[in-house]
């Protein structure tokens, strides 16, 4: 990708512009670290770029932002601008093109994601991100009483930045995100979210959630029991002890993952039926909750006969050509019949044991 990216800025600069990879990539190869992709800044608009690149798509063009599908790679690619005045401690009322770098690199929101990369692979770096990478520190672009209030989720970004770089944040920014941590009221819970996904995913969680605790936003967020979780690998978990389900926006498989945690607590996680019925994803999971021995739960899933419907060695349409039935309400009431016996070692899961088993327990007529 990186090979790529530097035939892309050529390609810029050969009609005239100057471009950069900006933002997460220089720092995280100056760091060392994985990348999944790379930003390009640029003195070219929206408009030019179109006439650089035959497949672009100007979803956000309004913010002088394009990406661009280069050698079946795709790039954001962001024209120099500055951001004049915010609504709603978020989004910019106007944005203004602006002529160089320099003044690009102003409108950022930390010293650390403001390192570039030319395509002669020179490193620029205009704001000392080096020095503040070097020094582990999330340092502010600007005057942080003035960016944050601008756009209040630099709030959350600084606590993501700080738990997945595992850095300190600058004692200025602290300040005053204890000072602001009340804006956050008004992001939308989506936003709010996916800066929380992140920091609750991290390996690093628990300092994350130390910062979340000691700068005074738990309470903003409506994470009240943020204190008083226990800290566990998965990010699911630690939702499901906030007990935050009627607060922020979660898709249906994690409604569906959340619930199903919160029942099997109430349950013997051990029990054959329970793991079975759950599954070992969930039951794991609610051992992390619980400290409980994913081993001894690994060898009881093992051992189990089945593991779902689908391993059961005859199929609904079948059962109705055994009983010369149509398929009906009574199937799934016989199949969890057969699926208990099965578990409980009753019933070999053989076609000629479950027909056997079908021919003994039900009538053939109605």
């Amino acid at each position: 990708m990186y090979d790529t990216a530097l035939k892309l800025l050529k390609q810029i600069n050969s009609y005239g512009y100057v471009a950069y990879m900006v933002g997460g990539y220089p720092r995280d190869l100056y760091l060392k670290r994985s990348f999944t992709d790379i930003d390009i800044c640029t003195d070219a608009t929206p408009m030019e770029l179109m006439k650089i690149f035959n497949d672009v798509i100007t979803t956000n063009s309004e913010y002088g932002c394009v990406t661009v599908i280069f050698e079946k790679i795709k790039f954001e690619i962001t024209t120099f601008r500055k951001e004049i005045g915010y609504q709603n401690s978020r989004k910019p009322i106007k944005v203004e093109y602006v002529d160089t770098l320099e003044e690009d690199i102003q409108r950022r929101d930390f010293t650390i994601n403001t390192l570039c990369i030319d395509k002669d692979e020179n490193q620029i770096d205009i704001l000392n991100a080096r020095k503040d990478l070097d020094s582990k520190i999330i340092k502010m672009v600007g005057n942080p009483k003035i960016r944050l209030k601008e756009d209040s989720l630099r709030i959350l970004r600084a606590i993501r930045f700080a738990t997945i770089l595992d850095f300190k944040i600058d004692e200025r920014l602290k300040y005053y995100i204890k000072k602001y941590g009340h804006l956050l009221k008004k992001l939308s819970k989506d936003r709010c979210k996916e800066e929380l996904d992140i920091i609750f995913s991290s390996p690093n969680k628990e300092y994350g959630i130390k910062l979340l605790i000691d700068l005074k936003l738990a309470d903003h967020l409506g994470l009240n029991n943020l204190k008083n979780i226990k800290i566990t690998p998965s990010m699911i978990v630690t939702y499901t002890q906030l007990n935050v389900l009627d607060k922020y926006n979660f898709n249906s498989i994690e409604k569906e993952t959340i619930n199903k945690i919160n029942e099997v607590k109430k349950l013997n996680v051990y029990d054959k039926h329970v793991l079975y019925n759950y599954g070992l994803y969930i039951c794991s999971m609610v051992c992390e909750l619980e400290g409980k021995d994913k081993k001894k739960l690994n060898e009881i899933y093992s051992k189990l006969p089945i593991k779902s419907k689908l391993d059961i060695a005859i199929k609904p349409l079948e059962i109705c050509q055994i009983l010369n039935k149509d398929a009906g309400s009574f199937l799934k009431e016989l199949i969890k019949n057969i699926e208990n016996e099965i578990i409980d070692g009753n019933l070999v899961n053989t076609k000629e044991d479950i027909t056997e088993y079908i021919l003994n327990n039900i009538p053939k007529n109605p």
